[in-house]
């Protein structure tokens, strides 16, 4: 609380809760999302969750905290999840609850798909049709030195890679659908600002983090760290981030809000 609160006298105005799995500790979770709307008044609030931990009682308790909820689903074929690693057998079904749920409780639903060897030719319109997210966030598989690189690290991403010509095929498949905002290599590589848990701002220039925020303070943090600000205007990083919503009826209600 102390760090976001830093932040925020620093002049951040919207925050995505990721991981890992946000949801492995809903408690924690759910303190800070009403933390910083109703003590921090920020304009918006997110979280990224590959949706299996997700619940109907969370979202009714805390959903009225909450702007954006992001899940990320790289495909609607349960064995190619499966086989990328993120699958639990029913990633889809609940892709379709979480959908309701957002609809139910005002919150924009966004779908983030990281687009590798194993998806790229996959025709995912007929989904995205249906699910309508609020956006649909597709990402090139990425590497990042020291952290998927080889087989010594946690997770070897080579596998995996596609070219820039095949993630172009890919979006040039899906570029009609309204929600469509694809994220190359070159635009994702250095134009997020993140931070870890020990609220250091991680370096993707292979640099070691920043000191801690609540050591240094915000701005002296980081100067440590190299942001690409163009590049997070240019993959459209401003948006319409806030909820979109004012249910007349109150908390609880079961209004089906039409973006």
């Amino acid at each position: 609380m102390k760090g976001l609160r830093l932040l925020k006298q620093a002049g951040m105005r919207k925050l995505n809760f990721a991981g890992g799995e946000p949801f492995l500790h809903a408690k924690f979770l759910g303190t800070l999302v009403d933390y910083c709307k109703r003590d921090l008044s920020l304009e918006s609030v997110s979280i990224v969750t590959n949706g299996s931990l997700v619940t109907e009682r969370f979202l009714r308790d805390h959903g009225h905290n909450i702007d954006i909820l992001a899940v990320s689903c790289d495909s609607f074929h349960e064995q190619t999840n499966i086989d990328i690693g993120r699958g639990s057998g029913d990633q889809v079904t609940q892709l379709y609850k979480i959908v309701q749920w957002c609809q139910r409780f005002g919150i924009k639903f966004k779908l983030n798909t990281v687009v590798c060897r194993m998806n790229v030719d996959e025709d995912m319109n007929s989904h995205i049709s249906e699910l309508q997210p609020f956006r649909w966030k597709c990402f090139q598989v990425l590497m990042v030195a020291g952290e998927n690189d080889s087989h010594r690290t946690l997770r070897d991403v080579r596998k995996f890679m596609i070219s820039d010509r095949e993630f172009e095929q890919f979006c040039q498949r899906h570029q009609h659908q309204a929600s469509f905002v694809p994220e190359s290599n070159q635009l994702m590589a250095k134009s997020y600002l993140i931070l870890d848990e020990y609220m250091r701002f991680l370096d993707r220039d292979g640099r070691q983090p920043s000191p801690s925020i609540l050591q240094v303070g915000v701005e002296k943090a980081l100067r440590c760290v190299f942001w690409d600000e163009t590049s997070f205007v240019t993959r459209g990083g401003i948006y319409d981030w806030s909820r979109a919503d004012k249910l007349a009826s109150g908390c609880g209600s079961d209004t089906i809000v039409d973006w």
